[in-house]
């Protein structure tokens, strides 16, 4: 059992499912592309431990197809926002209220 995202036409998440496995085939086609093709979206796995794409997707959620990555939404701080690259998950620039 796997899970996959649905991708609107800007890339972020409408809906995540539960599917067969990734390494099964369905009519002889990767479950991503068949999942894909029924539904008229883009289709990509993600995983609860974040083993691959950097994080579990979510509604709302962004797919970053350079870094094949899914992005959670932008929190609202009240000051600077920052992506930390390595783990693609906005943190609040708690430096500005700190005087850093």
């Amino acid at each position: 059992m796997a899970h996959y995202a649905f991708l609107d036409d800007n890339n972020t998440v409408t809906e995540v499912i539960v599917g067969i496995d990734e390494t099964e085939l369905i009519e002889g086609l990767d479950p991503e592309i068949w999942y894909g093709n029924f539904r008229g979206q883009v289709c990509k796995r993600t995983s609860y431990n974040n083993k691959i794409r950097f994080n579990y997707a979510a509604i709302g959620y962004t797919y970053d197809p350079i870094d094949d990555a899914f992005i959670p939404p932008m929190p609202q701080c009240g000051h600077e926002e920052l992506l930390l690259n390595n783990i693609k998950r906005w943190e609040c620039n708690n430096e500005a209220h700190h005087g850093v």
